[in-house]
């Protein structure tokens, strides 16, 4: 079994109720990164081709996968997949990395019907300077637009508007952290992974947001002080649903249970917005 060290619990121990303490900082002794090639045998054809113009007149290129069980009259969750700087351009084929794959697998697909919106950026949707003890990430222009594909896209398909999420990995998790201080009510819950925080000056977009960061402890592309102050910040100002999952030893790379990752896509479909 997986060795946890549960910063949570100790706050629990440490004060008088643990119903107000928010679970900060797990630790996991998992470094194992998330192979490659189990997503080969996925195709991009799976997945639908679009294009939106924004208010601006930029192009922003998607793709989707729509719940593969989808009924007349119901609502879907919408989950906005978000890619890293290797899918920048303007293929519509690039952003397809490993993350977006895996909505397409056969036991994810089925366990979550919801749908799955992945833009493509032609320049990074966040921004942010070498690594530094106030590294923070800053949204491009490239990233309004993409919030304006979500806001046309939850307005014309049958989306379940109070179960919004956004999640990436890399420059995508970067892009995760920074959407909801763009539409602070839009998005239900976030999940960016191995991204950088936004400075400490955006706190209030998360004081009421569930959000679960997860990043490898040993990355020194993206590395861990920025989610970790931002963390500390959200609690810090009252925000109880915040939790970071650090994976001991990893680099910048997926930890292997993102995959199938019940754990963890369970956690998001069960956040509404309120």
């Amino acid at each position: 079994m997986t060795k946890t060290i549960a910063f949570g619990i100790f706050l629990c121990a440490a004060l008088a109720s643990c119903t107000t303490a928010p679970r900060q900082h797990d630790l996991i002794a998992n470094p194992t990164p998330l192979g490659r090639d189990i997503f080969s045998a996925v195709s991009p054809n799976r997945f639908e081709s679009g294009s939106f113009t924004s208010s601006r007149g930029m192009q922003v290129p998607y793709r989707l996968l729509r719940p593969s069980k989808l009924s007349p009259g119901n609502t879907y969750p919408l989950v906005v997949q978000l890619h890293g700087s290797g899918g920048i351009g303007t293929d519509n084929l690039s952003q397809l990395e490993r993350m977006a794959k895996s909505w397409a697998m056969p036991d994810v697909r089925d366990r979550y019907q919801a749908f799955i919106l992945i833009p493509q950026f032609p320049i990074r949707s966040a921004n942010y300077g070498p690594p530094a003890p106030d590294q923070h990430a800053v949204a491009s222009q490239a990233l309004s637009d993409a919030m304006e594909l979500v806001r046309e896209f939850s307005s014309v398909h049958p989306v379940d508007k109070s179960r919004i999420y956004a999640t990436g990995f890399s420059m995508g998790g970067s892009a995760a952290w920074l959407l909801p201080s763009q539409a602070p009510e839009v998005f239900a819950a976030i999940a960016p992974i191995s991204g950088i925080a936004p400075p400490d000056s955006q706190v209030a977009n998360f004081t009421n947001l569930p959000v679960l960061a997860i990043h490898g402890g040993s990355d020194v592309e993206n590395p861990i002080v920025a989610d970790r102050r931002f963390i500390r910040t959200i609690a810090s100002h009252g925000g109880q649903q915040v939790s970071l999952r650090e994976y001991v030893g990893l680099e910048h790379q997926p930890p292997a249970d993102i995959y199938p990752g019940f754990w963890w896509r369970d956690w998001l479909f069960r956040q509404r917005r309120r």
